[in-house]
């Protein structure tokens, strides 16, 4: 039976939704990177002491850094040619770019991932983060990374790919960005979203957009209104700058034209106008017979997302980054994606974490909801042709 409007739930806040008192600022300047990692890695301890599974919350959710192995790797003036900075998204976690950073490692590239502030926590640390404690994370890895590397690259998954633009727009040190999901564009309700400060001070849950169990041991499913407010505000920033100065560098893009939390024709739209000519765009679409007009070809490889054999109709903007064989969130992982249908419809809600005959996966548009029971896509099936690609782009670098 569906269950509609479980208000009681829904104005029912815990401790996760209220701030720990860790990480709602970026506190790592002026340390070395694994000291930065080791402070990160104690306080996540901290926070998560007593959690069932705390180590491997704690591992998923820290900051690190892999080195590459080999004299291929090193470089002219610094100890490495190449090194990479890896981004997350807005209420994920650096879990979600340990895939990438086995390639570029094994691609020669020194590697370091971030934990953007207000995030590996709980969700109510995100009710007073800025936006500008995020830039001054992606700041400080890419000069961690500078001192060590003759080329900085930047690497970001949705959020994390706008930062990483942002960073690379003022800072002539980087050479080359890898944007996944890139969040360009967000709905524009989010504009008006901390207006609830005005009242929330008497009615706390009105600072949440969604107020969700947050079983995912590696992201939020709970989001505070001034988290979708700062992503709003850094996403028209960037539209400032991009007005202002010429994305000049090569980038490589993967977009899901699905994608229903950012705009896919906004990644289309900057990758058009990025002038050099190593750009590469993937494009996941479940009909690759009707490419977008007006997009240049050589820059544009059309990806099929749609495996009906594996009940998978389309990619998602969840699914870009990790691979099939993720143990938590791939084909046989331990997590669904089924918080769209909390609380407002139980019984698709359950059916759909059982895992039960006929359950879909992809992304929740409006056809696909209609389709059948639906899980939100967490991997990417196309993961290993993506390695290709990006192979295909660093080597256009040399």
């Amino acid at each position: 039976m569906k269950t509609k409007g479980m208000s009681g739930y829904e104005a029912r806040l815990e401790a996760r939704h209220l701030r720990s008192g860790e990480n709602s600022r970026f506190a790592g300047g002026g340390l070395a990177f694994d000291e930065y990692v080791r402070r990160t890695t104690a306080m996540l301890r901290r926070v998560h002491a007593g959690a069932a599974d705390a180590e491997k919350i704690v591992a998923g959710n820290a900051p690190f850094e892999l080195h590459p192995i080999g004299d291929d790797c090193r470089g002219a003036r610094k100890r490495y040619r190449r090194g990479v900075l890896l981004t997350h998204g807005l209420t994920d976690s650096p879990y979600f770019m340990r895939p990438l950073a086995e390639f570029y490692t094994q691609n020669g590239f020194r590697v370091m991932a971030m934990l953007l502030p207000g995030h590996g926590t709980r969700p109510g640390d995100l009710l007073d983060v800025r936006r500008q404690e995020w830039a001054k994370a992606v700041a400080y890895g890419t000069d961690r990374l500078a001192e060590e590397v003759d080329e900085v690259y930047l690497a970001g998954f949705s959020a994390g790919a706008a930062l990483s633009i942002r960073q690379s727009l003022c800072d002539s040190r980087v050479r080359g960005l890898f944007l996944f999901s890139p969040a360009l564009e967000i709905d524009p309700r989010a504009r008006w979203a901390n207006l609830h400060r005005l009242y929330s001070w008497l009615m706390p849950r009105a600072a949440w957009v969604d107020i969700k169990q947050d079983n995912n041991r590696y992201k939020y499913e709970s989001l505070p209104r001034n988290a979708a407010a700062q992503m709003h505000a850094l996403t028209q920033e960037l539209k400032l700058l991009l007005r202002q100065r010429e994305m000049d560098v090569p980038v490589f893009a993967v977009a899901s034209r699905e994608d229903v939390t950012a705009s896919a024709q906004a990644t289309l739209e900057f990758m058009a106008h990025a002038r050099h000519p190593s750009g590469r765009l993937l494009l996941y679409t479940s009909d690759t017979g009707k490419p977008p007009s007006g997009f240049p070809a050589e820059k544009l490889e059309l990806v099929n997302s749609a495996f009906p054999e594996l009940g998978i109709l389309s990619s998602a903007h969840t699914a870009i980054v990790l691979p099939p064989e993720d143990a938590y969130y791939g084909a046989a992982g331990v997590y669904a994606n089924c918080i769209h249908y909390y609380p407002g419809d139980i019984e698709k809600y359950e059916a759909c974490n059982k895992g039960e005959a006929g359950v879909l996966q992809g992304e929740i548009t409006a056809a696909n909801l209609q389709a059948g029971v639906l899980r939100r896509l967490m991997y990417n099936p196309n993961f290993a042709a993506l390695k290709v690609s990006m192979k295909r782009f660093i080597d256009s670098l040399s």
